[in-house]
């Protein structure tokens, strides 16, 4: 059996795409970064190009809803 990937969400550059994925590997879903930015060295490309956030289809819903989640400002002491 295999698992489906599926684009969650395209992002204009790595380091959001790469925060996401993060949040979500720390929450037990297993995400990736997909990039056509020359291995880095031209990432303008992903103006072009988004840059891509690949999840299982079965997580995706769970993911969506993490990833929508706004933190709650903190508590004034």
């Amino acid at each position: 059996m295999t698992d489906d990937i599926v684009v969650l969400r395209e992002y204009g550059n790595e380091v959001e795409a790469q925060f996401a994925a993060t949040v979500l590997e720390a929450n037990g879903i297993p995400a990736r970064v997909m990039a056509d930015t020359a291995g880095g060295a031209f990432p303008s490309m992903a103006l072009l190009f988004p840059v891509r956030l690949l999840v299982r289809a079965a997580d995706a819903d769970l993911a969506r809803e993490l990833l929508d989640t706004t933190a709650d400002p903190p508590a004034d002491e």
